[in-house]
């Protein structure tokens, strides 16, 4: 450990008009490069020690080295060194002037004022020294968790991971923001991770508070000192995000602490739990996902969860049974897609409260609907603690890289798809960071699955290797394995989706991982390429075969196929803007044109068997691009300075100009709600597939089928699509003759006559059709009177009767799937058993003896 620290100090000058000269000005630490920050002529820039807080021993010394810079050039000066405001030591530079401040042993601070010879100019610059404390070592209690935990409505016990640190303070609204040795942090031997108990804490009372961190010995361009807020937070306030935040969408926003400097963390006892109306939620198996991805920023004007909630009708009438949300964790700034994760355990406040997402959960469960968590952790954003305190920081702005000594991150990323700070998944510290994590969405906020993005950044054996990234890589599989395995400890039924795997290999290992038990790894497959040019009326490479899991030798349909997600261009734009325009009466590059394509779109992705996921708005046809900038121009110049407008904010027409009442684009909503009503809800599309082309790839066939139904059920489905510019006939292949029925029409009136199986079918440019065995199977839309149907009681714990007699009783999911069905003569008042059934709301569908068919909730 180092007994001596070597301070160089730097004074520099500027020549300014006599009126904006300034004396005696004083900064913490002046940099190089901060002139223009100041309008003192004279700058004082302190290289060594680094930090504006250096922690020592005591006894220790230090040596000081100073010289001035005038106009870019180093000149001679007289200096002064003061410890707490008395004089240590006067001399001159010639350029460099050099002092010793021996034996310290008390805290405080060390201010260096300099003059240019022959100039009445001076400046000023300090800096802290902290003795290092006695640290009392104490076992730490046990089943306490990194980062706040909750004892008593008046105590809370702080834990922290923090390897080769040598003392740590709590400093907090409870004390002042002060270095206190009441509030030092002790060490338990075992663990060595340091703890504090807080007590007389005031129930509900909201308490900000950060670690001090220090390293006696720190590495070149480490600080000595980080103040950092705990990374395993769950509410954060930041200096600087906050200001923008409307008070609807966060309420009563805590205060940030005058004085201090980065994030803080919140703490607060005696909260209220949320009161879940659904406490076991049943999930949609994982083959009938149909997933919606949503980026809240983009959805709706007021860009918060309140949006989400008014807006649940939408949901539920797409018939969709998930939502995946784009990250929701603390992120740098606000206007962003939110993977730059600073925290990732606290929901960003941009969005809204913890009791208003968990509302919007709540309300989703209740209404059939799964919620998904985008989730970074294959790195996270400079500003993460994790990263501050043990990072490089090489020009004195506390922020920085990942330094060599970082127990959780890599210096240097060990893969080409980097972004932000790369997280070393082979170090245990950080899979019990991933792990408790992705607990804490599951335990807190009953989360049902999390999309892990960039899953090629979780190998360390890659460095600037793209064929290596790329390629398997056991480590990677390794560590995916042990993530999945801690996601299904929480909850056996959580979806586990991978996305960016590096290749087929590691995609069907994970897939089929546990797949006897019914588990495995979700896929997602980017099939934006081909059905782009299905979209834009052209026949090359547009085969979306890829699109099928046996392709891909899965034994269980695991794959997440999808035409587009958050960073795809657009269908509609690049049909609109690159559309097939040889045919005048169906140019492709019109508008009315590509959106009455997309309802063909949907048939060939919806409905082939396995889960899928739908962009947002693309349901309506949405027709900006993703260059579109946040004032509406456009912007794809990748070598611009201003690139940025790929992650800008978008305008919303979709709401703005009511287009869920545009005929054109309704059509689409309609339609695809039709086709996932129908995969989700018949049987027949949990078989098996096949997808072939007929004479070019813009005629795909899609046949689905499953043996295990009989005969009088809907047990083959052919799909049958033209995505050529031009109106042509396909040879239907059907699996043999007789009546076909058209399943998009629900009355089951439409059908067509197989008299032999290489039938030909006609089909208009940009048309599809879904023809089955057997008509769909259909709801009653028919409502009852309340006064003639009573189901007591309601809602139902165990068992409820009906005030009729009825012959046939069914019990449907809200999505429209049969859940359980009651067949006989049944008196009036005759209970029905329902007491395995998840808690959830159903829809009751009797059929009477009169023959009257009714429903209710």
């Amino acid at each position: 450990m180092k007994t001596k620290l070597q301070v160089l100090l730097m004074f520099a000058f500027i020549v300014l008009n006599a009126n904006t000269m300034a004396l005696n000005s004083t900064n913490d630490i002046t940099k190089k490069g901060d002139l223009e920050e100041t309008n003192n002529p004279v700058e004082v820039n302190i290289e060594s020690p680094f930090s504006s807080c250096t922690a020592i021993n005591a006894g220790d010394s230090i040596d000081v080295s100073v010289n001035l810079e005038y106009l870019e050039n180093i000149n001679n000066g007289t200096f002064e060194v003061y410890f707490n405001g008395v004089l240590q030591d006067t001399g001159n530079g010639s350029p460099t002037f050099t002092s010793t401040l021996n034996n310290i042993t008390t805290n405080g601070t060390i201010t260096i004022v300099g003059s240019p010879d022959g100039m009445p100019d001076e400046g000023e610059a300090s800096f802290e020294i902290v003795i290092a404390p006695t640290v009392v070592e104490q076992s730490i209690p046990t089943q306490l968790l990194n980062g706040i935990n909750y004892t008593s409505e008046t105590s809370a016990i702080l834990v922290l991971d923090a390897p080769e640190k040598e003392f740590i303070y709590v400093a907090g609204s409870f004390n002042n923001f002060l270095r206190d040795d009441n509030y030092l942090m002790k060490r338990d031997s075992g663990s060595n991770k340091y703890w504090l108990e807080l007590t007389g804490l005031n129930p509900g009372e909201i308490y900000t508070f950060q670690y001090w961190v220090y390293d006696l010995d720190p590495i070149t361009n480490s600080p000595s000192e980080v103040k950092a807020a705990d990374p395993f937070s769950t509410l954060i306030l930041s200096p600087t995000d906050d200001v923008s935040i409307p008070n609807n969408t966060y309420p009563n926003m805590p205060t940030y602490p005058v004085g201090q400097n980065n994030e803080v963390s919140v703490l607060q006892t005696g909260l209220t739990p949320y009161n879940w109306q659904i406490t076991n939620f049943d999930k949609p198996d994982e083959d009938d996902l149909m997933i919606y991805e949503v980026l809240l920023r983009d959805f709706d004007t007021s860009r918060n969860f309140q949006n989400l909630i008014d807006r649940i009708d939408y949901f539920k009438n797409l018939k969709i049974n998930a939502i995946q949300l784009m990250p929701v964790m603390e992120f740098e700034g606000n206007e962003s897609w939110g993977y730059t994760t600073k925290f990732h355990m606290a929901l960003d406040k941009f969005y809204g409260t913890s009791s208003k997402f968990k509302e919007f959960i709540d309300l989703c469960h209740q209404n059939g609907i799964a919620i998904i968590l985008d989730i970074a952790l294959d790195h996270a954003s400079e500003k993460n603690p994790l990263v501050k305190m043990w990072m490089t920081d090489s020009n004195g702005d506390d922020e920085g890289t990942p330094s060599i000594q970082n127990p959780y991150f890599n210096e240097n990323a060990t893969h080409t798809n980097s972004i932000g700070s790369d997280f070393n998944h082979q170090n245990t510290i950080t899979q019990n960071y991933v792990e408790r994590v992705l607990q804490h969405w599951t335990e807190e906020y009953k989360i049902d699955g999390f999309r892990f993005e960039n899953t090629k950044g979780f190998t360390q054996n890659c460095a600037n290797d793209n064929n290596c990234t790329n390629a398997m890589q056991q480590d990677r599989i390794d560590v995916l394995k042990q993530y999945a395995d801690h996601a299904w400890s929480l909850d056996a039924n959580q979806y586990v989706i991978f996305d960016g795997l590096g290749n087929i290999a590691e995609e069907k290992e994970l897939a089929d991982y546990r797949i006897n038990e019914g588990k495995g790894a979700i896929i997602m497959k980017n099939l934006s390429a081909p059905y782009t040019q299905l979209a834009r009326g052209f026949a090359s490479n547009a085969d979306i075969q890829d699109m099928d899991h046996n392709t891909h030798d899965f034994i269980g349909k695991r794959l997440l196929g999808y035409t587009e997600k958050h960073d795809d261009e657009r269908l509609i734009y690049t049909a609109l803007t690159t559309g097939n325009t040889a045919v005048g009466d169906h140019n492709v590059q019109d508008l009315n044109i590509s959106l009455l394509r997309m309802s063909a779109l949907g048939a060939a992705s919806l409905t082939i068997p396995g889960p899928k996921m739908i962009r947002q708005f693309s349901e309506l046809g949405i027709d900006d691009s993703i260059f579109t900038c946040s004032d509406g121009s456009f912007n794809d110049d990748t070598d611009a300075d201003d690139y940025d407008c790929m992650q800008e904010t978008k305008p919303q027409p979709q709401w703005a100009d009511n287009w869920i009442e545009d005929s054109d684009r309704r059509k689409i909503y309609d339609d695809w709600s039709s086709l996932i009503a129908l995969k989700t809800t018949e049987a027949v599309f949990e078989g098996d597939y096949e997808i072939i082309p007929y004479a070019n790839d813009a005629r795909p066939r899609i046949y689905i089928s499953n043996d295990e139904l009989a005969a009088s059920e809907l047990k083959d489905v052919v799909i049958l699509c033209n995505f050529s510019p031009v109106e042509l006939t396909v040879v239907g292949d059907f699996p043999y003759t007789g009546t076909w029925y058209d399943l998009m029409d629900t009355s089951g009136n439409s059908t067509i006559s197989v008299p032999f199986t290489n039938r030909l079918v006609g089909l208009q440019p940009g048309q599809f059709k879904i023809y089955g065995n057997q008509p769909r199977e259909t709801l009653s839309n028919e409502s009852f009177n309340i006064s003639n149907l009573k189901i007591t009681p309601n809602p139902v714990t165990s068992t409820f009767s009906i005030n009729k007699a009825v012959e046939n009783v069914k019990i449907i999911d809200i999505t429209g799937k049969l859940i359980k069905e009651f067949n006989g003569d049944f008196e009036s008042n005759r209970a029905f058993d329902i007491s395995q059934l998840p808690q959830s709301i159903y829809v009751v569908q009797v059929f009477s003896t009169d023959g009257r068919q009714e429903s209710t909730k």
